[in-house]
């Protein structure tokens, strides 16, 4: 089952320190004040520090009842201290105020299984979807709850569905027990082709790239792309590296045909084709200055969405894949790391990130004048 982060159990309770910001600071701003308390109880949970960020997230609520946000978290806080039923208080609160919030019926889908009432989460975890159908979580705890409800076709659906949207959940899926009562049909067993077949169809062209993306094992992913090979669904050719040749995957071109035309379920784009050596590296190396810049201006919106080129296949992911694994995974951390903690995070880190950058710049300029010559 996937859940948002991991359980921590309750810890002994201690005397705490009354953390309310001072009244004169607040008739100054207010959404200043309630932002600086969310943003303390956020760190909080992110030291696993459970009760103490609920009591600061009650005390932005106090300004403004009805941020959804704010209960968000505290719903959070309530379902990994295994306080259930307050749990389920907060998110019908979240869904008065927005019914249609996805977020909040899957979380609400997750306390339900944790209760074992599996056809109370199957409830939620369809109205998360019906609010949000590109909700990859919830399609694969749908999935989930089908097999535990022992629904084999409709849980084998909804997971591909899941992978469809997120490839990533291909390895959860194997390796999660609450998919027991599925595993024995032949449609399980296909999915580590699905899975590889569909990084294919996302760009992702060498073994490298796919066991990355899909963390299948190594050695899982070989077979898969064989036996597809064997369907006639891929074809293999090779491109250079250097001195040596590495093979590379892409759609048959009469499955890309047909997919072009059809347009749907897990075959719904159409074939891509690679771009050339020197416009990826002039593409990648135009990256590099700009995130640097954004990175130098401390603007975490504009460092964020640069993060996108590193990391999407479609831009320059697959390249750092393959010629920069380690920062690869290195950014996709900060990506994550920025979005929760802000700012701050970026101002920590800022001269780390711009050492790694400068790092790759210098390997691709030198590339770069290796393919012009």
């Amino acid at each position: 089952m996937k859940k948002p982060f991991g359980r921590k159990s309750k810890e002994a309770e201690k005397p705490k320190e009354d953390k309310t910001i001072p009244r004169e600071r607040s008739l100054v701003d207010v959404d200043y004040n309630r932002k600086k308390l969310f943003k303390k109880g956020v760190n909080l949970m992110a030291d696993e520090k459970l009760e103490e960020a609920i009591e600061i997230f009650e005390q932005a609520l106090r300004i403004e009842p009805d941020n959804v946000e704010t209960l968000m978290k505290i719903g959070y806080a309530r379902f990994h201290l295994d306080e259930h039923a307050e749990a389920l208080k907060v998110y019908d609160k979240i869904l008065e105020i927005d019914v249609t919030n996805p977020e909040a019926w899957n979380l609400k889908g997750l306390v339900h299984y944790e209760q074992k009432n599996y056809a109370k989460a199957l409830d939620s975890a369809q109205k998360a979807i019906e609010s949000d159908p590109t909700y990859g979580m919830a399609w694969y705890n749908q999935a989930c709850f089908l097999s535990l409800l022992n629904q084999v076709p409709e849980a084998l659906e909804s997971l591909k569905r899941s992978i469809e949207i997120d490839v990533k959940n291909a390895r959860k899926s194997i390796r999660d027990k609450d998919f027991m009562n599925v595993r024995i049909e032949e449609g399980f067993k296909r999915i580590q082709e699905v899975v590889v077949l569909e990084s294919v169809r996302q760009g992702y062209h060498t073994l490298g790239a796919i066991v990355w993306t899909t963390f299948l094992d190594k050695i899982d992913a070989e077979t898969a792309l064989k036996k597809l090979l064997e369907k006639g669904l891929i074809v293999q050719n090779e491109k250079r590296d250097g001195l040596s040749k590495i093979p590379i995957y892409d759609l048959a071109d009469n499955i890309a045909e047909k997919i072009g035309k059809e347009k749907k379920g897990l075959f719904g784009i159409t074939k891509k084709t690679l771009p050339k050596p020197v416009k990826n590296l002039k593409e990648l190396s135009q990256a590099i200055q700009s995130v640097k810049e954004a990175i130098e201006e401390e603007d975490i919106d504009k460092t964020i969405e640069i993060f996108d080129v590193f990391i999407d296949p479609k831009k320059s992911g697959e390249q750092m894949i393959e010629n920069f694994f380690d920062e690869h995974r290195e950014i996709r951390l900060w990506k994550i790391r920025l979005k929760d903690r802000g700012v701050d995070y970026l101002i920590d880190n800022k001269e780390k990130m711009i050492v790694l950058f400068d790092n790759i710049e210098g390997t691709v300029t030198k590339k770069l004048r290796s393919e012009i010559s």
